[in-house]
């Protein structure tokens, strides 16, 4: 038999779930008061009744709706790239045998050891050579594929596809790519899922990159942003508002991936 968990159990999750949602609470409070209100003495905490004009404002402020397709193009296509490309190499990693293939994968995890920092000004330099800086071309490239995505695929395809298989698919005349695509890619769904989902919101709410290499015609959301606060004066209830608007998205894509997200995570932690 087995116990369910206890009141404490209950209770540190009921605090990490109020703790997690207080940043989201706190924008949306601000968001629907005004600047006078926000800055008062007394904070108040509960919403208003402002959201929607604050929300109109920074609809007529900034280029939103560009900014947001925007985004849904770059976080898209780069967490698609970034869940084939990473699992075709994490696969080819766990399963194949070449010469240099340790030397390699450990080259491959020492890059996630440098800042990013330190690759911005020849990124730019290389991405203006070609013509693409201000463009969408410049902050979905670079990062198609990451060292990071490599190597958790890796690790969770050296148990979750048996040798034995590969064999199989290579005695019905298999080629490597078909074995990859036929065996490689169905074993390696729930991580993958997990993978597109961690890469789309950390593409989703990526500045620095985008603010370095896009201008304010052309923005991401989280640069479209950035153009609230600018200037002398910050009306910060209009920039919670537009932070409110730009988390929609992300809260409604995890009420509809949450189920797969949770079976993912379950059918990795048994996978062995």
């Amino acid at each position: 038999m087995t116990r369910r968990p206890g009141f404490l159990v209950y209770g540190l999750l009921t605090a990490f779930v109020l703790g997690s949602s207080l940043p989201l609470y706190w924008s949306f409070l601000s968001g629907s008061h005004t600047q006078a209100e926000m800055s008062g003495a007394d904070k108040p905490l509960l919403p208003g009744g402002h959201f929607l004009d604050n929300a109109s404002r920074v609809l007529d402020t900034v280029p939103f709706w560009k900014a947001m397709g925007n985004s849904l193009l770059v976080s898209s296509v780069t967490a698609t790239s970034v869940v084939f490309f990473c699992t075709l190499a994490g696969f080819a990693f766990a399963k194949f045998s070449f010469r240099g293939r340790n030397t390699l994968l450990v080259f491959v995890i020492a890059t996630m050891a440098v800042p990013t920092q330190l690759g911005v000004v020849p990124l730019f330099i290389l991405m203006a050579k070609l013509g693409w800086a201000g463009s969408m071309w410049s902050v979905m490239v670079p990062w198609l594929v990451t060292a990071f995505g490599v190597f958790f695929m890796r690790q969770y395809l050296v148990d979750a596809v048996p040798d034995e298989l590969i064999e199989a698919a290579r005695m019905d005349g298999c080629s490597t790519f078909r074995t990859f695509l036929a065996v490689g890619l169905p074993a390696a769904r729930p991580a993958a899922a997990i993978l597109w989902l961690f890469t789309f919101m950390q593409v989703w709410t990526d500045f620095f990159w985008p603010l370095i290499a896009l201008n304010s015609d052309n923005p991401t959301l989280q640069v479209a942003l950035n153009q609230l606060q600018s200037g002398y004066f910050k009306d910060y209830s209009l920039v919670l508002a537009g932070t409110t608007l730009a988390t929609i998205p992300l809260l409604v894509l995890f009420l509809f991936t949450g189920r797969q997200f949770v079976s993912g995570i379950m059918q990795g932690a048994v996978k062995g």
